[in-house]
C-alpha cells in the first residue's frame, strides 16, 4: 500500500468514526435558550436575525440558544425551545 492510500484509509477511518460519534454525543445535549453570554452562542437564534454561533449581541439573550448537558437547563435557569418560543411570542 503506497502512502497517498494509506493516508487516505487513516482519514476515511476518521471520519467514519466521527460520524458515528456524533449523534451518540448530541442525544446527550439539548438547547438551553437564555443562557449564552454575548457572542457565546451556538447557533441561530429565534427571530432569524443571524444563522451562525457567536453572533449573539446581548447576554442571555431569550432567543439565543446553548448545547447544555441533558437536564441542566433548567439549574442554570435557561428555557427550553417551547418556553423561549412562547416568551417571544411566536407559534410552533
Amino acid at each position: 500500500m503506497n502512502q497517498q492510500a494509506l493516508i487516505a484509509a487513516a482519514a476515511a477511518s476518521l471520519l467514519s468514526t466521527l460520524l458515528v460519534a456524533t449523534p451518540a454525543a448530541a442525544q446527550d445535549k439539548e438547547k438551553c435558550y437564555g443562557i449564552a453570554k454575548a457572542g457565546q452562542n451556538d447557533c441561530a437564534n429565534l427571530s432569524g436575525s443571524h444563522s451562525c454561533a457567536g453572533q449573539s449581541k446581548l447576554d442571555m439573550d431569550k432567543g439565543e440558544w446553548k448545547y447544555v448537558a441533558k437536564g441542566s437547563c433548567k439549574t442554570m435557569k435557561g428555557l427550553s425551545a417551547d418556553e423561549a418560543k412562547a416568551a417571544a411570542g411566536k407559534k410552533g
